[in-house]
């Protein structure tokens, strides 16, 4: 042990606190940086070698201190959690705007809704019924007719773009699904080579969480170690990214509703490009699979369920009845196969079949057909009954949505909260570490200025006699 050992354990102390300074530096400089976890200087303190030299001991205290690692403060268990319930979220949110589009395609309730039309459309039959031989009043029942017809085919018309538009924005997710993927995969493979060459890969693990994030947001994905630092990914029990390989996912099934709903499609699904089996998804993409499979399809077949209704009930009801020219009534509603096709097949006004009985009494007397099809309203199993079991229907499903999407919400958010408070950068923090390693660093200089004292006393000035 000589005095040239002290400075050797200062110097030691400088490094380690200058490595802290640079760790705390690095902690600030992203204590905004999203998805950053922070980081902390492990030291180990350096004792006397085990043999110092033969035929030797050894009567230093110690050989100073190394710094051993810079560990990221990483939660796993928070980190599952987060992203388990921000997979849970994404796919709510998915199901509540499912329900906000189909809500904003029935408008109700509003002036402008099918209800409101359908009420036209028996005032406009009342009016007939009170003035059989008045054309304006035939007129205006054939426009309303009209609007009534334009009211379904507007409202599928919506559906139809509501899917088709998810369709699209499905095999955008997937796509994007695959890329994330792939940038996994690369980045296993980065921070193996990094960690087998020694090279700090903290920043790496970081942005590899992120894409994890995001592919279990977008899927549902559950994240477990791998070999050497690596993380696999699953989809379902079936691999996403094991090591620096990545497996991709394709949409499948009906490229529109018509193709669906008449039965040569099936629904659309996202399959495993390697085994084409359907894959067991969560998050937003669960959400959109459910919206094009079952959620939209199904309010497209209760939307046509009123329209049918409203066909089958009108044409039986006019076929009853006479126009003015004493001849039996036709079919006002086209037979279709979805709402999305009805139309009003009367355009002359004189072919209204108002009266129950021809040639007598005069047709242009007689409203007493008017009246039966003024009343369709009225009567259960309606088609305004059907419509308002819809409406309720919908409503339901879309406050249930927002109910289970908002609780969602806020465990989600605790989720996120906890692992922030675990690993993420508190400024104050921060600052009481830099003034710790501060000091640290001028104690450490300030024993070499002492030890730089002592030996220049020794070297220089040992043995000088004073004249």
């Amino acid at each position: 042990m000589t005095s040239f050992s002290g400075l050797s354990t200062a110097l030691t102390g400088l490094q380690a606190a200058r490595r802290g300074l640079d760790v705390t530096g690095q902690n600030i400089a992203n204590a905004n940086t999203d998805g950053y976890t922070r980081q902390r200087v492990v030291q180990q303190s350096v004792g006397a070698p085990e043999v110092p030299a033969l035929w030797a001991t050894y009567d230093g205290g110690g050989g100073g201190v190394r710094v051993t690692d810079i560990a990221r403060l990483s939660d796993d268990f928070l980190t599952a959690r987060a992203r388990s319930e921000s997979g849970t979220l994404s796919q709510l949110t998915a199901r509540q705007a499912t329900m906000a589009g189909v809500e904003s395609v029935l408008g109700e309730p509003g002036d402008t809704g099918i209800a409101s039309q359908l009420s036209d459309l028996w005032a406009a039959w009342h009016d007939v019924a009170n003035r059989p031989g008045d054309l304006a009043a035939r007129a205006q029942l054939l426009a309303r007719t009209t609007t009534a017809a334009d009211g379904f085919r507007a409202a599928h018309l919506k559906l139809d773009t509501q899917w088709s538009a998810g369709r699209e924005q499905l095999a955008v997710a997937v796509d994007q699904v695959n890329i994330t993927a792939a940038n996994v995969a690369e980045l296993n493979q980065a921070i193996l080579r990094s960690t087998q060459a020694g090279i700090p890969v903290n920043e790496l693990r970081d942005q590899r969480d992120q894409l994890i994030n995001s592919l279990a947001q977008a899927t549902g994905a559950v994240a477990r170690a791998g070999e050497n630092g690596t993380i696999d990914v699953y989809l379902g029990g079936i691999a996403l990214v094991r090591g620096d390989r990545a497996e991709t996912l394709a949409v499948s099934g009906a490229t529109s509703m018509t193709d669906l709903r008449s039965g040569p499609s099936p629904a659309p699904s996202v399959t495993w490009t390697s085994i084409g089996t359907p894959a067991v998804l969560g998050g937003s993409i669960g959400g959109q699979v459910e919206a094009l499979g079952v959620t939209i399809p199904k309010y497209a077949d209760d939307l046509d369920a009123v329209a049918f209704a409203l066909r089958d009930t009108v044409n039986a009801a006019h076929a009853a009845g006479y126009d003015l020219d004493g001849n039996a009534g036709v079919a006002m509603f086209s037979a279709t196969a979805t709402a999305k096709d009805i139309a009003n097949l009367v355009t002359d006004p004189r072919m209204v079949a108002a009266s129950a009985q021809a040639p007598n009494p005069d047709p242009s007397l007689d409203g007493s057909n008017a009246s039966v099809l003024a009343e369709i309203g009225r009567g259960a199993s309606s088609p305004d009954d059907v419509y308002r079991r819809l409406v309720v229907d919908v409503g339901a499903a879309a406050q249930a949505a927002n109910r289970r999407q908002s609780i969602q919400a806020s465990v989600s958010t605790q989720a996120a909260a906890a692992l922030e408070s675990a690993v993420g950068v508190n400024v104050d923090e921060e600052m009481v570490g830099l003034l710790s390693y501060q000091r640290a660093y001028e104690a450490a200089a300030r024993v070499i200025t002492a030890i730089d004292e002592a030996l220049d006393v020794l070297i220089n000035r040992t043995g000088l006699v004073g004249r």
